[in-house]
């Protein structure tokens, strides 16, 4: 009887290894130069499409890393977010929560000269991650060293992405629990929101902190400014109505978001949550004082959101075009 139950236990551990394996086997198939063999220069492609973009175009280096947010924050890393409505799918880009996303036609340009150099090879999933890196370092920040592998999604997510994606006027704790089933803890969130250093905000997301009266915890010469960017409490939609998080440094992805914060010149609610809140607060502090602290972290915490559950294996596919899903 001791025997039967000392191989039960046995075979019970055994199992929750195993199960456990399997749970993680999709982050553990992703790796370091993973197109080292097939495709050598896929990342150097990436790189340099990602320079020319930026020098013929401007502000793109934003819009790579909101990709990899908006792509990786709903059900996996897969480039969901880039397929167009066609054929029974229904874009993720019509959701409300992608408003004011933009560049979406230029991660095809990426895509194609990877296609040109190796076709069917280096999937629109590594795509969105590498010119997410790639895009950080054009903004100031650091290198991250991202593993790739990634394959991509045949499917959209458009009708669950409200219960992914936090929204700008989340309370703190819900948006902390939507980054933590990610795999990204309460520091790293903190780090990840710095990425507002760089961003701009649509009046329509912050008139509510404005109308019809002045949130109380901004700093009334912001708030002014503010008004004066949004002079409307019911903002066109359509205008390119906005404001920035960061007028000093706008475009380098530094710590001066957090300063701003300690200021009381966060735009969105959420940002001025982090300061309020005790349990985020000590970070904003260390991260307003330290920059590479906050680089540190931002790092960190880029990595673990660019690995949450991707597909690999035979999961997937490569797709040609990253906007359709492959034919046949």
């Amino acid at each position: 009887m001791a025997m039967n139950k000392l191989h039960s236990s046995s075979c019970s551990i055994f199992l929750l290894l195993s199960l456990l394996l399997l749970f993680h086997a999709g982050e553990s198939d992703l790796q370091l130069n993973y197109y080292s063999d097939s495709c050598p220069r896929a990342e150097e492609i990436v790189k340099e499409e990602v320079n020319k973009l930026y020098n013929k175009h401007g502000n793109t280096a934003v819009s790579w890393v909101r990709n990899l947010f908006h792509d990786c924050m709903v059900k996996s890393c897969d480039a969901s977010l880039l397929l167009e409505t066609r054929s029974g799918i229904v874009s993720e880009q019509v959701s409300q929560r992608s408003f004011g996303m933009r560049n979406f036609k230029y991660i095809n340009t990426i895509k194609e000269a990877l296609e040109s150099e190796c076709p069917m090879t280096v999937s629109c999933a590594d795509v969105v991650a590498l010119s997410a890196r790639e895009g950080v370092v054009m903004l100031g920040g650091p290198h991250i060293g991202l593993k790739t592998g990634r394959r991509d999604s045949k499917e959209s997510h458009a009708t669950v992405i409200d219960d992914f994606l936090p929204n700008h006027n989340d309370s703190i704790s819900l948006v902390l629990s939507r980054f933590q089933s990610t795999g990204v803890d309460t520091e790293g969130t903190v780090a990840l929101l710095g990425a507002h250093s760089v961003g701009r905000v649509h009046c329509v997301n912050l008139v509510n902190r404005l109308y019809p009266d002045v949130d109380p915890t901004l700093d009334p010469e912001y708030a002014a400014y503010l008004k004066r960017r949004c002079p409307s409490p019911e903002p066109d939609p359509n205008s390119v109505l906005y404001a920035r998080n960061d007028r000093e440094t706008p475009m380098v992805l530094d710590n001066m978001y957090y300063k701003n914060l300690l200021g009381h010149k966060g735009l969105l609610l959420v940002d001025q949550q982090l300061v309020s809140d005790p349990t985020t607060s000590p970070f904003v502090k260390n991260m307003a004082s330290d920059n590479g602290y906050f680089h540190d972290q931002f790092s960190r915490a880029m990595l673990l959101l660019s690995e949450n559950n991707p597909l690999t294996g035979d999961v997937g596919e490569i797709r040609k075009d990253c906007r359709y899903v492959n034919s046949g």
